[in-house]
C-alpha cells in the first residue's frame, strides 16, 4: 500500500491541493459547499497522482539512473509497469467521472486535460527534448485552480486565470534550482534541465525573470479579484522577500546551497500568497 501511495508522489500533491482549496473558497466568496470541497481535494488528489503513476511508468529508465528517485517502487520493482498503468488508468477515470457527477461537466474536462498535458505533452513529448520542458510542461501543474473554479461556479474567469499564470511564472524559479542541485543526475538520464545544461548565472538570470513574472502576477490578481488588504500586504511581503532570494542566487550562483535556498523559499512563497487568497474573503479591509 505504501508503494502505491509513493507512486502518486504525494509531497507534489500537497502542494497542489495547497492551490486548490483557496481558489474554491475565492470562487465562493467564503465558505463552498462540503460536497464541492471534498470533490476538490479527493478527485484532484486523484487526477493528479494518475498523471503522476503515469509519469513514473514512463519515466521508469530515467529514475533508474538518478539518485534523486532510483528508490521509487517500479524502479525496485515493488510494482511492476503494467500493475502501475492499471492503478493509474483507474485513478484517471475515477477522478473524472467524480468531478462530472459530483461537480461540473467543466471541471471533469479540465481533470482529464490536465492528465494528458502532463502525461503526453510534458513526459512524453518535452521532457527530453527541450530545456524549456518545465516551463511548458509546467502547466499541468496550473490547471488545479481552473478546475477548482469550474466545479465552485461551472465557468471560467479572469481570476483563476491569474492563479493560473502565477503558478506557470512560479514553477521554472521552483524547478530550475532543484536542477542545478541535482545537474550530475540529469546529465546522467539525458534530460535537458536548463539548471543542468546551462551556466549558473544563465540560470539565476532566467530564474529572476520568472520570480518577477510571478509576483507581477500575484499582484494583478488585486484589482481583477478585488482583494483586499490582507492579500495586498502579503502580496507585497512575501513577494519582496521571494525576489530577493532569487536576486541573491544571480549575486552568488556557484554557492553552495544557495540553489535549494530558492527552491525551498519558493514552497513557502506560493503557500503564503494562497493562504492569503484563502483568508482574504474572510477579511474584508
Amino acid at each position: 500500500m505504501r508503494d502505491y501511495v509513493a507512486l502518486t508522489k504525494p509531497r507534489i500533491i500537497e502542494l497542489l491541493l495547497t492551490t486548490t482549496v483557496p481558489t474554491v473558497i475565492l470562487a465562493a466568496g467564503g465558505w463552498p459547499s462540503l460536497r464541492v470541497l471534498a470533490s476538490c481535494i479527493i478527485f484532484g488528489y486523484l487526477a493528479s497522482g494518475s498523471a503522476n503513476a503515469f509519469n513514473m511508468v514512463l519515466d521508469r529508465d530515467i529514475d533508474a539512473v538518478m539518485s534523486r528517485t532510483k528508490n521509487r517502487p517500479i524502479v525496485r520493482g515493488t510494482i511492476s509497469p503494467r500493475a502501475a498503468t492499471v492503478f493509474a488508468t483507474v485513478m484517471g477515470f475515477v477522478s473524472i467521472a467524480g468531478f462530472a457527477i459530483f461537480t461540473t461537466w467543466l471541471a471533469a474536462a479540465l481533470a482529464l486535460a490536465a492528465i494528458l498535458l502532463y502525461v503526453v505533452f510534458y513526459t512524453m513529448l518535452l521532457k527530453r527534448r527541450t530545456d524549456q520542458n518545465i516551463v511548458w510542461g509546467g502547466v499541468a501543474g496550473c490547471m488545479p485552480v481552473l478546475i477548482a473554479w469550474a466545479a465552485q461556479t461551472g465557468t471560467l474567469a479572469w481570476p483563476p486565470i491569474i492563479l493560473f499564470l502565477i503558478i506557470f511564472f512560479w514553477t521554472p524559479p521552483h524547478y530550475w534550482p532543484l536542477s542545478m542541485k541535482f545537474a550530475k543526475d540529469y546529465r546522467a538520464a539525458g534530460v535537458p534541465m536548463l539548471g543542468a545544461i546551462a551556466e549558473n548565472g544563465t540560470v539565476a538570470r532566467h530564474v529572476l525573470a520568472y520570480g518577477i513574472a510571478t509576483v507581477a502576477c500575484s499582484i494583478a490578481l488585486i484589482p481583477v479579484a478585488n482583494m483586499g488588504l490582507v492579500y495586498l500586504a502579503a502580496a507585497l511581503v512575501t513577494g519582496g522577500w521571494f525576489l530577493w532570494l532569487c536576486v541573491d542566487l544571480l549575486r552568488h550562483p556557484a554557492k553552495k546551497g544557495q540553489a535549494m535556498r530558492v527552491f525551498h523559499g519558493s514552497i513557502y512563497y506560493l503557500a503564503a500568497v494562497f493562504i492569503a487568497v484563502a483568508v482574504d474573503p474572510f477579511l474584508p479591509l
